[in-house]
C-alpha cells in the first residue's frame, strides 16, 4: 500500500525569484517585511498574489479572496505554469550554511486527522485552532489552486528514505535552482523519475512497517493549512482535493533545529498578568519549576513558576488562554527569534516572555504518548528558514 503519491505539479515558466515567497504565517507582526516583498515583485506573477499573508487577515477578507482567485485562473489560463505530470520533485533548500533535504509529493486526507487523540497515519504536532480555520477555508474553498508550506516529519534514522537520492541527484533533470528572496538562501529542485518515486514510496512502506504505531508522518509546518484542506474535501470532496501537496523531510535530518516560539501579549498590564501567572501556578502547579524570562517596556527578569504542564510552553500557554477570557483587549503574537521579541517589547503595554523549547529527539515519542502538543510549541528553524511557496497543483 501507498501513503505518498505523486502529482500534476505546476511550476512557473520564468521569474522564480520573484515567484517565491515564504509562508503566509510568518512575519506577522512586521508589516515592513510584506511591503518590502510587494516591491521586489512589482507587476511579475508571484505567489504573492494568491496567497493571503495573515498580517492582513481582517473580518472580512471576501474582495481580497475574490482577486486571488481571479489570478489564480488569469495564471493558469494565460501560460504561467509548466505542469509536470505525475511527479515528484527532490528538493535540497541551503540556508544558513545547512542543507535541508526533501521531497514533494502529495497524501491522501483520508489518512490525516488533527484531533489530538488521533491515532492515523498522518498526524498533527500541535493543538489545532479551530478559530484560525474559517478564514483559510474561505480563501481555499473557491480556490482552483493550491500551494504548499506544509512540511511533514518522517521519523527515520537510518536515513533510508530520501537521503539515498542525494547521490543520484544529478540523473534527474532539473526543475529549478534559485536564490530565496530577501537573503533566505538558496533552493534547488530535481524531477524524479517513476524509478526512484517507487523507491520512496517502498522505503515509507518499510518505515512504517517497522513500527508499532502506524504513524508515518507528523506535521512539522503548516498545521492549520493541511487542517484546512481537511476540512474543504469534507466540504466537497473530489478526488483533486482529496490530496494535499507537501514536503516531506526526514526530522534527523541536520538542518532540522527545533526553535521555540515565543510569546508576545499586546494591550496587557504586565504586572498584573505575571503577578496572576504566579498565583495561578502556584495554586496548580507541581513539584517540578519551570523558568520564564519576561521582558516590558519597564522592566525585565526572570521568573521561576511551578509546572502545570510538561514543557514550559505548555504552562505559558495554558495559563495566557485563561487570562485572555477576562482581558478581551489583549492580543497575543507567536514570535520566532529572541530579537524579534526584545524589539516589540519596546512599544507600551507589550510583554514577552523567553523560554527553552524542546528537543527534536522528544517528538515523535510524545506525539505517540500524549498527543497533541500544545499550539505553536516549536518552529523547525526561524522565519527566513520557512519553506517558500514554489509548487502548485489544480484541486478544481
Amino acid at each position: 500500500m501507498k501513503h505518498f503519491y505523486p502529482a500534476d505539479i505546476l511550476l512557473p515558466k520564468k521569474n522564480f525569484e520573484k515567484w517565491a515567497v515564504v509562508a503566509c504565517d510568518q512575519y506577522t507582526s512586521e508589516p515592513e517585511y510584506w511591503e518590502d516583498v510587494e516591491k521586489i515583485v512589482g507587476d511579475s506573477p508571484s505567489a504573492l498574489k494568491i496567497i493571503l499573508p495573515e498580517i492582513f487577515l481582517q473580518k472580512d477578507n471576501s474582495e481580497r479572496i475574490d482577486k486571488i482567485n481571479s489570478t489564480m485562473k488569469n495564471y493558469l489560463d494565460s501560460g504561467v505554469f509548466e505542469e509536470y505530470h505525475n511527479a515528484m520533485i527532490y528538493v535540497e533548500r541551503k540556508a544558513g550554511g545547512t542543507i535541508r533535504r526533501g521531497v514533494v509529493g502529495v497524501v491522501d486526507l483520508e489518512e490525516y486527522d488533527y484531533t489530538s487523540d488521533s491515532d492515523a497515519l498522518i498526524r498533527a504536532t500541535e493543538a489545532t485552532v479551530l478559530d484560525r480555520l474559517p478564514p483559510r477555508i474561505e480563501i481555499r474553498k473557491g480556490a482552483p489552486l493550491e500551494m504548499p508550506h506544509i512540511l511533514l516529519l518522517i521519523d527515520d534514522p537510518k536515513r533510508t528514505v530520501i537521503e539515498p537520492l542525494k547521490d543520484r541527484k544529478y540523473d534527474y533533470k532539473l526543475a529549478y535552482d534559485f536564490e530565496l528572496m530577501k537573503d533566505s538562501g538558496r533552493v534547488k529542485g530535481w524531477l524524479l523519475d517513476s524509478a526512484n518515486i517507487r523507491e520512496v514510496q517502498k522505503a515509507l512502506n518499510k518505515l512504517i512497517a517497522k513500527q508499532d504505531d502506524k504513524m508515518l508522518f507528523a506535521v512539522g509546518d503548516g498545521n492549520h493549512s493541511l487542517a484546512t484542506a481537511k476540512e474543504c474535501y469534507n466540504l466537497n470532496p473530489n478526488p483533486l482535493n482529496r490530496y494535499a501537496l507537501v514536503e516531506i523531510v526526514n526530522i534527523h535530518d541536520e538542518s532540522i533545529q527545533f526553535e521555540p516560539i515565543y510569546r508576545v501579549l499586546f494591550n496587557v498590564d504586565e504586572w498584573d498578568f505575571i503577578k496572576s501567572f504566579e498565583e495561578y501556578t502556584e495554586e496548580y502547579g507541581d513539584g517540578n519549576f519551570q523558568r520564564f524570562n519576561f521582558m516590558s517596556l519597564r522592566s525585565s527578569g526572570s521568573i521561576s513558576l511551578r509546572s502545570t504542564s510538561k514543557l514550559p510552553i505548555g504552562t505559558l500557554q495554558h495559563f495566557i488562554d485563561i487570562y485572555a477570557e477576562t482581558h478581551p483587549d489583549m492580543k497575543v503574537d507567536y514570535i520566532h527569534g529572541a530579537k524579534v521579541v526584545q524589539s516589540l517589547c519596546k512599544k507600551k503595554d507589550t510583554l514577552g516572555f523567553i523560554f527553552d523549547g524542546m528537543s527534536k529527539s522528544e517528538l515523535f515519542p510524545a506525539i505517540r504518548a500524549d498527543g497533541s502538543l500544545p499550539r505553536k510549541t516549536f518552529s523547525m528553524g526561524h522565519a527566513e528558514d520557512k519553506r517558500f511557496y514554489i509548487e502548485a497543483r489544480k484541486i478544481k
